[in-house]
């Protein structure tokens, strides 16, 4: 039988319901993580969007970004989109005063890339191995990726508009991230990538 991940969603701020759905129609458990114990029963970890200073200072309100560092660092699968692209980066350009990342993915990204709140926008990207047909994808105050280091694999990119070329999709071993929002299209097959990327490291753990 094929496994069933239980997959957590980190509930500081962003989509949690959505993502919570999404990664149900991918055949995934879901919960909900706030606390460094909740993290510990998951198999991946869920980053969703929001807003990445706030996120990043709930996290460490809570006592949860050493947590989340070591959990990664020891292997954990974890899925970051928008704010969560970000907060998977090991560097920010735009960030403001201080702001931390858990990191673990090789990049550069740039807060608020793509522009303000009313510059949001939706445009088809094409995403390596997830099918042939582009993903419909939504932006919204959304970073890009300034540059990834070697190990890392680009998924996608902006074909479209003044940025195209920009990396919006990025994968790096067990980590990945988007610039979009997968979880308010109804497509799931950037989700169905993440949980099967959790089960296959279930099966090697």
């Amino acid at each position: 039988m094929t496994a069933v991940p239980t997959i957590g969603v980190l509930a500081l701020q962003g989509d949690v319901l959505e993502h919570a759905r999404a990664l149900e129609g991918a055949g995934a458990r879901t919960v909900t993580v706030r606390r460094p114990e909740e993290l510990e029963r998951v198999d991946g970890l869920v980053v969703p969007g929001g807003e990445s200073t706030t996120m990043w200072r709930l996290a460490r309100a809570f006592d949860l970004l050493e947590p989340l560092r070591k959990r990664i660092e020891a292997g954990m699968p974890a899925y970051g989109s928008c704010a969560g692209m970000i907060m998977l980066a090991d560097r920010i350009e735009g960030g403001v005063a201080g702001q931390e990342t858990v990191g673990g993915i090789d990049m550069t990204v740039r807060r608020n890339a793509f522009g303000r709140q009313v510059d949001s926008f939706e445009a088809p990207v094409p995403l390596t191995g997830m099918g042939d047909t582009p993903f419909h994808a939504v932006f919204i105050r959304a970073p890009w990726v300034e540059g990834v280091g070697e190990a890392v694999e680009v998924l996608g990119r902006a074909e479209s508009g003044p940025n195209v070329g920009r990396i919006v999709a990025v994968r790096q071993g067990r980590l990945m991230a988007t610039s979009f929002h997968p979880e308010l299209t109804g497509d799931h097959r950037v989700h169905h990538y993440f949980a099967d990327l959790v089960r296959r490291a279930m099966e090697e753990d």
